[in-house]
């Protein structure tokens, strides 16, 4: 067994440092599991960047849904914000490697979507 496996091992985790179990599942969950996170990973995962860029997608989020998502997803380490604009001051939005590796979890929703709901659209980069 490896070392990093080893200290894996013996770190003393407790329930405290989970929201609500050690399960993985729910663990993503916790920070993934709303419904408008996915889709603004989505967006990000397709090349939208900025604030309005987002409003135009086709579920319509509301900004002030959009503007507490998107503070989440930085606080958890999804996303990074950066200034693009100062008078006023405005953000656009990057992906960090933690949000990036959510890439093969939504293409798993989306091959699971096209079979379970077939007559839906999957979006490209130019939606």
């Amino acid at each position: 067994m490896d070392n990093n496996c080893y200290q894996f091992m013996t770190y003393n985790i407790t329930q405290s440092d989970f929201e609500r179990s050690f399960c993985p599942v729910a663990c993503a969950l916790d920070e993934l599991g709303d419904k408008w996170t996915l889709l603004i990973i989505r967006d990000l995962l397709l090349g939208k960047k900025r604030y309005q860029e987002f409003l135009t997608s086709p579920e319509h989020i509301a900004t002030n849904i959009l503007a507490d998502r998107l503070k989440k997803l930085e606080s958890a380490g999804f996303v990074t914000q950066q200034a693009y604009q100062q008078k006023p001051l405005r953000y656009q939005y990057a992906l960090t490697q933690k949000g990036k590796d959510l890439g093969p979890v939504l293409q798993a929703l989306v091959d699971w979507g096209k079979i379970y709901y077939p007559n839906s659209k999957v979006l490209s980069p130019t939606s």
